[in-house]
């Protein structure tokens, strides 16, 4: 049997990385930590489950310190973890499977990431040793895989538990401006969304429309960022108020690509704040079809219902803004929002 080196990089994790290390088990055949700095319990808590801990001072540099903990690696394929991700029992069984049948012609395995209830997609989990696969990028960071890759249904879930620092990653973005280091397309698009994320609108708005300017067109080559480029610039504009902007932002992808449901969901929501119901529920009815191809979205199909509920209600339908808000129910039937509207829908239905 293949055997596999569990590398990870930690600061400060106390809160989290015995859950982690708990629910990887006895998947990998070593464990390798390296602390970048810690102040806490953290590398007690690693003593627990491993001896080989390494220090490595901190340079503002993600993919550095990942590399330092690949180079300790002794074993057939290596894999990482962050400190607040979990494998869950499930999808451990399948893990353990995997590991049974390790193929040593495959370079890289990926494997699902869940990194918020509705968001989940592909990464490089475990990587032939080898194979000398590196990390790049300072923030971000990233393996680029090659050779033989192959794809698994099993899937690693992260588990943020607090954001320790909210400017850290803005800080690495500002330390490459500084020294002169151009971003190659990942990074300015990393870079857009830090800002957007740290509510910098104005800031942010400027590196989204470069970076789309740039790629606007170039769908095949940069499909996923260019996507998320435009739906996080359409959400820019509606902090600032700015309705027109908004929605010609959003007609970029259509005018572009096939949109997926939280695109047609926003243009509905567009026209609902221009109080265009009947425009809104063209829009939202086609969110509904997408459902089809976006079966486990249920966050954006709440979205849907939620909306059509409110449309019907300006329209006067009372209880098909019911019927709708009820279907919103059955995926979160605790949500303030449908207990709201439940409430001023039911007290205004008349037989």
């Amino acid at each position: 049997m293949k055997k596999i080196s569990l590398c990870m990089i930690v600061r400060d994790e106390e809160d989290v990385l015995e859950r982690c290390l708990k629910s990887v088990k006895d998947i990998p055949d070593e464990i390798i930590i390296v602390d970048t700095g810690s102040i806490d319990k953290t590398k007690e808590i690693a003593k627990k489950f491993t001896n080989k801990i390494y220090d490595f001072k901190w340079v503002d540099d993600f993919a550095e310190a990942r590399n330092y903990s690949f180079s300790k690696a002794t074993k057939d394929y290596i894999m990482w973890l962050d400190a607040d991700d979990v494998i869950e029992e499930e999808e451990y069984k399948k893990f353990i499977e995997l590991k049974k049948n390790l193929d040593s012609s495959v370079d890289v395995y990926m494997l699902k990431y869940q990194t918020d209830a509705n968001t989940s997609f592909y990464r490089e989990r475990l990587l032939k040793r080898k194979d000398n696969f590196k990390w790049v990028s300072p923030i971000h960071e990233v393996i680029v895989p090659r050779g033989n890759i192959q794809y698994f249904d099993i899937t690693i879930t992260h588990k943020k538990e607090k954001v320790k620092d909210y400017n850290r990653n803005l800080k690495i973005f500002r330390k490459m401006i500084a020294e002169g280091i151009e971003f190659d397309d990942r990074q300015e698009y990393c870079y857009a969304k830090e800002l957007y994320y740290l509510n910098r609108t104005e800031e942010a708005i400027e590196v989204y429309e470069r970076y789309i300017e740039k790629h606007i067109g170039k769908y095949n080559e940069y499909n996923g960022y260019l996507y998320e480029a435009l739906i996080e610039l359409a959400d820019c504009y509606k902090r600032k108020v700015e309705i027109d902007k908004e929605l010609d932002t959003l007609f970029l992808i259509l005018k572009n690509q096939i949109p997926k449901m939280d695109c047609l969901n926003k243009i509905g929501d567009v026209f609902l704040r221009k109080n265009l119901y009947k425009v809104a529920i063209y829009w939202f009815n086609l969110a509904l079809e997408k459902m089809k191809e976006e079966v486990e979205n249920k966050n954006e199909l709440f979205i849907t219902y939620v909306s059509l509920g409110v449309c019907y209600y300006w329209l006067g339908d009372i209880k098909e803004a019911n019927k709708y808000n009820e279907e919103a129910g059955k995926l979160k039937n605790n949500d303030e929002t449908y207990l709201k509207n439940r409430e001023i829908y039911m007290g205004n239905i008349t037989e």
